[in-house]
């Protein structure tokens, strides 16, 4: 508990679960809204076309993400940021865009998972609301805020909890962008990357298995408090 670099890898990898949450759940259940609309048959070819991230093994993703994000040279910086008018980014080495570039990641790779997730729970909401909401003559935001979102709520609450644990244990994603190092400044280092620079050479040459495994077993705490703090924060809401 009295290592810097704990600490360090503790926040970013509560800065990148978080960012993960926040960005995932709100656009795939919009993603899912928006294909339940839409005819079956194209809802089943974008569903799998967004899926495909989240399929493919996380080494050769992460591969494919370094392109969009390496150096000047990079798919994001030649076809998005320079014609802008921008300077280019240096997105595995400036400390300020490390992070995001991580958090990036997991929304690729994610978010067409959550999608599927919701889909199926929206495919299961009972016909008789959608005639009512018909009857009635509800908008578009009022079908969203009185069936959809009462009727996937619980499930957001799982989608909440797999990128929670996805996210401490996220270790190819890093590992393939960053090396083992965690970038500059330790601005990537996530605790599953600590825990492996404690535990092998080819970390940091350390080869403290016993303080690899102190920090393996501080990281369960920590996981079920944050998970019960969601189940609480859940039941809360549900009475109010």
């Amino acid at each position: 508990m009295g290592d810097p670099k704990f600490h360090k890898a503790l926040v970013n990898t509560l800065f990148y679960i978080t960012g993960s949450v926040l960005l995932v759940v709100p656009l795939a259940f919009f993603l899912s809204v928006a294909l339940f609309k839409i005819p079956r048959i194209f809802r089943g070819i974008i569903a799998f076309c967004l899926l495909i991230p989240g399929l493919a093994l996380p080494g050769a993703m992460s591969k494919l993400f370094y392109l969009f994000f390496h150096g000047r040279e990079g798919a994001l910086n030649q076809y998005l940021v320079i014609p802008l008018g921008f300077d280019p980014v240096n997105w595995m080495m400036d400390p300020d865009f490390i992070m995001p570039s991580l958090v990036m990641q997991a929304v690729w790779r994610w978010t067409g998972v959550a999608v599927l997730f919701f889909l199926c729970a929206l495919e299961g909401i009972p016909h008789w609301q959608f005639e009512l909401a018909k009857l009635e003559g509800l908008k578009s935001w009022a079908r969203i805020r009185l069936i959809f979102l009462p009727n996937v709520r619980n499930l957001a609450l799982f989608v909440t909890v797999f990128l929670v644990v996805d996210g401490v244990a996220a270790f190819s994603g890093a590992y393939t962008l960053l090396g083992g190092s965690g970038g500059m400044l330790d601005a990537g280092l996530l605790l599953v990357t600590y825990v492996y620079q404690v535990a092998f050479p080819g970390g940091s040459g350390r080869f403290d298995l016993p303080g690899a495994t102190a920090i393996s077993l501080l990281v369960a705490p920590m996981i079920a408090g944050l998970l019960i703090l969601l189940l609480k924060t859940k039941n809360v809401l549900l009475k109010s």
